[in-house]
C-alpha cells in the first residue's frame, strides 16, 4: 500500500462549503484507489459520493455488517448505493468475539473500529487499493471518539476533517448534490446505547434493535433507546418531545418497548443528545 501524508487544511471561516468541496475532490482526485468506510450517515455517505466521483471506479466503498449494526441501518446504505450506483460491497466484521470489545469499558469504540480497519487494510492489501479513508468531520474533534485512534493506528484517511468540513456544511452539501441522507439524524452503532461496564451481547443489542424499530413505527425520527439492565431510558429529540409526553403517545411507547423485551420504560427528560452516556465519565477520561 502506498503511503500518504494527509494535508490539513486550516479551518478557515473565509472559505465556503462550495470551495471546501472543490479542495476535497482534488484530493481525493489524487489517490490512485480508495476504499470508503460507509456506515450509511450524512458524513460517509457523502464521503463515498465524492469519492466515486472523484475517483470513479477507482473508489470502493464498504459497510461492514455486525450485530451492532441495526437491519434499518444497513437497508438505508442498501438504498443510497443502489440509487447512487456508489461501488459497495458489504462485509463482515467480528469485534463481538474480541472480549475487550464486550467488556465495554470507554474506549469500547477503538476495538470496534480496530477490528473494521482491520478488515478493510486486509482487503485493500488483497485487491491493491492505495488506501482506506472514514468520514469524521471537523465537529468530532470535539466529542470523545476513542475510534479516532485507531483510525490513526490504522493511517485510515480523514479528507472531510482535512478539508475543514463541518457537520452542517456537510449536510448543506448533500442536499445540494441531491443525497437523501442530507438530514438522516445521526445513527451511531446499537452498542453506543449500552452503558459501560454492562457487557455488549447479541441479546442486548437485539433488545435495543427491537425497541428502536418501535419507536421508529410510532413516527419519530431521532431517539436513542439507552438500555439499563430491563429499563429502556428513552431519548427523544426536543422538537418530538411535546408529543412524547402526550398521554396517549407515552403510554404508546410503553406499551411498544415492553412488547420488544423491556420490563420498565422511562422518557429521559432531557431528551436525545449525542454521546449521553460519555456524561458519566470523570472528564479525564474523555480527552
Amino acid at each position: 500500500m502506498t503511503a500518504f501524508v494527509p494535508i490539513r487544511i486550516p479551518e478557515n471561516p473565509g472559505l465556503s462549503p462550495e470551495q471546501k468541496e472543490t479542495s476535497l475532490l482534488a484530493r481525493l482526485a489524487e489517490s490512485r484507489s480508495l476504499i470508503v468506510a460507509l456506515s450509511g450517515g450524512a458524513d460517509s455517505a457523502y464521503l463515498a459520493w465524492a469519492a466515486q466521483r472523484a475517483l470513479g471506479a477507482r473508489a470502493l466503498s464498504v459497510t461492514a455488517l455486525s450485530p451492532s449494526f441495526s437491519a434499518h441501518d444497513r437497508a438505508a446504505a442498501d438504498d443510497f448505493v443502489r440509487a447512487f450506483e456508489i461501488h459497495h460491497e458489504f462485509v463482515d466484521t467480528h469485534e463481538m468475539e474480541n472480549p475487550a470489545y464486550r467488556a465495554n469499558a470507554a474506549d469500547r469504540c477503538f476495538y470496534c473500529k480496530d477490528e473494521l480497519f482491520s478488515v478493510l487494510d486486509a482487503m485493500a492489501l488483497r485487491r491493491g487499493f492505495a488506501a482506506t479513508a472514514y468520514g469524521v468531520n471537523a465537529d468530532d474533534t470535539l466529542d470523545f471518539r476513542p475510534g479516532h485512534r485507531a483510525a490513526k493506528e490504522h493511517r485510515v484517511l480523514a479528507p472531510l476533517l482535512d478539508a475543514g468540513l463541518r457537520k452542517s456544511e456537510i449536510r448543506h452539501l448533500s442536499q445540494r448534490v441531491g443525497l437523501p441522507t442530507w438530514d438522516r439524524p445521526a445513527s451511531a452503532c446499537l452498542a453506543s446505547r449500552v452503558p459501560y461496564g454492562t457487557e455488549v451481547t447479541p441479546e442486548r443489542l437485539t433488545l435495543i434493535e427491537r425497541g428502536e424499530a418501535a419507536l421508529r413505527e410510532l413516527g419519530f425520527r431521532q431517539f436513542r433507546v439507552r438500555l439499563h439492565d430491563k429499563l429502556a431510558r428513552v431519548e427523544i429529540a426536543p422538537e418530538e418531545m411535546d408529543r412524547a409526553f402526550s398521554r396517549d403517545t407515552s403510554a404508546a411507547i410503553s406499551q411498544a418497548l415492553k412488547r420488544a423485551g423491556f420490563t420498565y420504560v422511562a422518557l429521559d427528560l432531557e431528551g436525545y443528545r449525542q454521546g449521553s452516556l460519555n456524561e458519566t465519565l470523570p472528564h479525564q477520561k474523555r480527552s
